[in-house]
C-alpha cells in the first residue's frame, strides 16, 4: 500500500483492523477523530507510536507535550505543515511494513 491508497481508505467507515495501531491512529486523525487516535497510541511504547503521539499533540496545539513525545520518538520537533507531517508519518510507517 502507498500513501495514495491509504488516503483513499478515508472514505470507509473505519480503518482496517489488521493495520498496526499507528496507522489506525493516523487514519482516525485524518478522519477528524483525535480522541480515538490518541487512545490508540497512548498505551503504545515504541518510537513509531511516540512519533504519532507527538503529531497528535501538535494537532491539538499542545506543543510542550508534543515536544516530550518527539524526544521519546528520537525525532526533532516538527515545525512544518501538519498535513506534510501526517503524509511523512504514513509513508514511513507503510514502508516499515
Amino acid at each position: 500500500m502507498d500513501l495514495a491508497q491509504f488516503t483513499a481508505t478515508l472514505d470507509r467507515s473505519r480503518p482496517d483492523p489488521a493495520w498496526p495501531v499507528t496507522l489506525r491512529a493516523l487514519w482516525h486523525a485524518a478522519d477528524g477523530d483525535w480522541d480515538r487516535a490518541h487512545k490508540l497510541v497512548q498505551s503504545e511504547s515504541d518510537a513509531a507510536a511516540a512519533w504519532v503521539h507527538a503529531y497528535l499533540h501538535r494537532v491539538e496545539g499542545d506543543l510542550s507535550n508534543a515536544g516530550y513525545w518527539y524526544r521519546r520518538a528520537g525525532k526533532p520537533a516538527a515545525t512544518g505543515a501538519l498535513k506534510a507531517e501526517w503524509q511523512d508519518l504514513v509513508q514511513t510507517l507503510l514502508a516499515e511494513g
